[in-house]
């Protein structure tokens, strides 16, 4: 061998994440792509969910691998006990908490992000140029200023973090980065709605401000915070000698989907010198819906918002968002001076200041902007938000049937997308209807038919149906109350044949 071939097959041994044979490679991966395009074409033939036999879970207990594997065998791994044993967000009967679909142009995305693998920290290359075109597009949608600015996190809870941290830099100064607020004489508080996000509470808790300086407001008959109690609350709080600084309301309660009143909340933060921050993890992007926008007024004066493309639009995960009204405030909360190795530079790859990562904590960043940017370009702003309005279609839908049959009862005001319901029998005890609801919830997932999740509203235990998934259709609607009427039928019976025989 000469030594030109010798130090080639040395580089190779030395470099095992280069395919060897890339004919073979391709075929490999050509055969993967197939693969999930058949999963999502063929998605109704699956259950939504099913358990994870202890035999798939427990080949996930192995020792850590030390030689090298065969491709083919991973990915038959990933097709015999990963795929057919995930949440199942992709299906359309699914219905639990709040996740997005997906969509086959996403995934695609993804994979050239992936091959691409930019960090978006920083510096100057044109995968930053793309988020700040989605910074931009988010400013027109919402129709905030010029200045704002906005940057891409990992979801919801990360940027209404954000949110919070720039209402204490706006209250206390720059200073708090360094001295921190144990150095500050006054004594913080925030306000939202008892059925706010935890994140929020999670908030005031990694910024050091307490989840005991949040007041959980109580809600209206329609989920909404009551602002008489929010006023009450800030003027007893004013008198004690506490500092309002942020009130969080919310686009799009998790619970129920209720809107706070945003044009009010935003005047009487006004009143009190306090950051008003928008959480519209999924509601804010009803904005992309003509219809639905108007129930979103008074987002346009919020502080900030926090929101993930990753829901209501159909983003793969993860791909949070927060924008800023004030982008020198944005900057103020998270930029620092570099003078070594990330110092900036007016050319060359170190050019391009600010960065992403002077919005936020993370510096090393993945391209989620890419997978925003073909949503967005491929279907269109106006497609996605009749997406949305279909969604809020079938909660239309699904509210006349459970209304229209005796054995249901509706439990909220339907206002975006989610419905909370519950089987309730003639005769029986709320007691008894919230075991037998819990039941019913274990049933339907377990079932593979339809999997909604559960919350509590009005101290009854409620079957949760969110509708997202732009695969969904009133065929889906139809088999989540067929067979919620079969099992509370079922399980009533069996329920009371076992208290008969005690």
């Amino acid at each position: 061998m000469s030594n030109k071939n010798s130090n080639n097959a040395s580089a190779a041994s030395l470099d095992p994440a280069t395919p060897a044979e890339w004919a073979a490679f391709r075929q490999q991966a050509h055969g993967m792509l197939d693969d999930m395009l058949g999963y999502l074409q063929d998605i109704r033939e699956r259950p939504v969910w099913q358990p994870i036999p202890d035999a798939v879970r427990n080949s996930f207990r192995e020792p850590l691998p030390r030689a090298p594997g065969e491709l083919s065998e991973a990915h038959d791994t990933f097709m015999d006990s990963i795929l057919p044993y995930s949440i199942g967000n992709v299906h359309p009967g699914f219905m639990g908490w709040v996740h997005g679909g997906g969509s086959a142009v996403g995934m695609l995305a993804e994979m050239l992000a992936g091959g691409l693998n930019a960090n978006l920290g920083g510096r100057d290359h044109i995968p930053i140029e793309v988020e700040r075109q989605i910074v931009r597009w988010v400013r027109e949608l919402f129709s905030f200023p010029e200045t704002a600015s906005g940057v891409f996190v990992t979801g919801s809870s990360t940027a209404n973090l954000i949110g919070t941290l720039c209402a204490r830099t706006r209250k206390l100064g720059t200073d708090v980065r360094t001295a921190g607020v144990a150095a500050s004489t006054q004594r913080l508080t925030a306000y939202t709605s008892a059925r706010a996000h935890s994140c929020v509470a999670q908030a005031m808790d990694l910024s050091g401000l307490g989840k005991d300086m949040l007041r959980m407001i109580p809600t209206d008959a329609q989920g909404r915070m009551d602002l008489n109690v929010l006023t009450a609350q800030l003027k007893v709080d004013s008198e004690r000698g506490f500092t309002p600084f942020l009130i969080v309301g919310t686009a799009g309660t998790v619970d129920a989907g209720a809107i706070d009143d945003l044009t009010a909340i935003a005047q009487i933060a006004r009143q009190h010198d306090a950051h008003f921050h928008v959480d519209g993890a999924f509601g804010a992007l009803a904005m992309l819906s003509p219809v639905l926008a108007p129930r979103l007024k008074g987002l346009e004066l919020a502080d900030s918002v926090a929101f993930d493309f990753h829901k209501w639009m159909q983003v793969p995960y993860d791909a949070g968002f927060v924008i800023v009204r004030d982008g020198e405030l944005h900057l103020d909360t998270f930029a620092t001076q570099q003078k070594t190795y990330l110092k900036r530079d007016v050319r060359g790859m170190a050019a391009g200041s600010p960065w992403p990562c002077d919005f936020g904590p993370d510096l090393s960043r993945g391209f989620r902007a890419l997978k925003t940017w073909f949503t967005l370009k491929v279907y269109g702003a106006d497609k996605l938000g009749q997406v949305i309005e279909h969604s809020c279609a079938l909660a239309q839908y699904l509210q006349e049937r459970i209304v229209g049959t005796p054995e249901l009862q509706l439990l909220s005001p339907v206002a975006l997308n989610i419905v909370c319901f519950r089987y309730l029998p003639a005769g029986v005890s709320d007691e008894f209807a919230d075991r037998l609801n819990q039941e019913i919830v274990i049933a339907l997932q377990e079932s593979g038919i339809v999997a909604p999740s559960s919350t509590t509203m009005g101290g009854h235990f409620a079957i949760r149906a969110a509708l997202f998934n732009h695969r969904t259709t009133t065929q889906d609607i139809d088999a989540l109350l067929n067979a919620a009427l079969a099992f509370g039928k079922e399980l009533a019976a069996s329920t009371a044949t076992d208290k008969e025989q005690a």
